[in-house]
């Protein structure tokens, strides 16, 4: 019933079959290319991040994993071919505008969001800890150079 909704309230439909996940991870790869360093990473994680909706899809359904994402990747470096997914019940490579495989936009933007939100919560935690972590060594280190010697000093005596 909230599908019913979520179309009434966003008539906005993308493809199904993880092809909107495979559009994603091929646009991002080809933005990695004209960035150089380390600014390519997080395109590049994000990418292989998104293929693993159609990798699992291909998984449950008895599918060849490796082949069918390696055609599907290929098809999706074709001109044109965004809508390319995954048939759920063979696991096979179809095109899910012909094949009639419709998800609501509204929920995968949610999903994105959340899934950004939380990435970026975990590395926030990580940070914090992280930063815990370097402050107590470096609140030990000076302690222990400012520490007298142990035993009678006899120049005292």
């Amino acid at each position: 019933m909230n599908v019913a909704r979520n179309v009434m309230v966003d008539a906005r439909l993308v493809p199904g079959g993880g092809a909107v996940e495979m559009a994603l991870a091929h646009a991002l790869n080809e933005k990695a290319k004209h960035i150089t360093g380390v600014q390519q990473w997080p395109y590049r994680a994000v990418s292989r991040a998104l293929e693993v909706i159609p990798r699992t899809l291909i998984q449950n359904c008895g599918g060849q994993a490796i082949r069918t994402l390696t055609a599907l990747r290929a098809k999706h470096a074709q001109e044109g071919c965004t809508t390319w997914g995954v048939n759920g019940e063979s696991g096979d490579v179809v095109d899910m505008k012909e094949f009639g495989i419709w998800e609501a936009y509204s929920v995968k933007a949610q999903t994105y969001k959340t899934a950004i939100e939380t990435a970026i919560l975990l590395l926030r935690i990580d940070d914090i800890v992280s930063g815990l972590k370097k402050r107590s060594k470096d609140s030990e280190a000076p302690a222990a150079k400012n520490a007298e010697p142990e035993g009678p000093s006899e120049a005292n005596d």
